[in-house]
């Protein structure tokens, strides 16, 4: 069975300033697990409350997760220059 939901990577600006990239098919959903769960990653959940900084739709799960491992290689101003100017990352 094909998965048609669209899927997203996004990063989030931790309270300690520093960003926290993953991927989701429901943005608002995972945002609030962040802040208010135990379902969060453990790297935010030490880190709240978070804030959505960018996403980029994908097509697939496996795009979504193609984008988010180029972006986990950016560096920190590389990803700063991405949330300001609201660009689309281009997969090499």
């Amino acid at each position: 069975m094909k998965d048609n939901s669209a899927w997203y990577v996004y990063l989030l600006r931790c309270n300690d300033n520093s960003l926290y990239c993953g991927v989701t098919i429901d943005l608002e959903r995972r945002l609030k697990e962040h802040n208010e769960s135990d379902k969060g990653a453990k790297y935010t959940r030490a880190r709240r409350p978070v804030t959505l900084a960018f996403n980029q739709s994908a097509s697939c799960r496996s795009e979504a997760c193609r984008l988010e491992s180029h972006i986990k290689k950016m560096t920190k101003l590389h990803k700063e220059t991405l949330i300001k100017s609201a660009g689309t990352v281009v997969l090499p």
